[in-house]
């Protein structure tokens, strides 16, 4: 699939913000989980074993490629990092593209 290179600067333009948004909410998930109930060693375990499985996520870390920003962006929608209203402004070809893989 070869998409425009206004889709491919609009989506570099805009996942730095994707992806600080969602860290936030993970900081929010994790002071949640600090400030719990619990034995304090237990929370740090839970805590660790969150963000070893988060900062491997798409929200946190991403290659940049062209060829797969339509499955990374695809994949961001499926695990929760942003919403099919985020990508309102790019093209209709990969709005529907994103939607078929959304929805395979």
């Amino acid at each position: 699939m070869e998409f425009s290179n206004r889709d491919w600067k609009l989506f570099r333009e805009k996942l730095p913000g994707w992806q600080e948004a969602y860290i936030d909410r993970l900081n929010q998930e994790y002071i949640g989980i600090l400030t719990g109930n619990g034995n304090p060693s237990d929370k740090f375990w839970e805590l660790q074993k969150r963000i070893r499985r988060d900062k491997q996520g798409r929200g946190v870390i991403l290659q940049l490629s062209k060829n797969n920003m339509v499955f990374d962006i695809a994949a961001m929608i499926n695990d929760g990092v942003i919403t099919f209203s985020e990508v309102e402004e790019f093209s209709d070809e990969l709005k529907e593209t994103v939607h078929y893989l959304c929805n395979k």
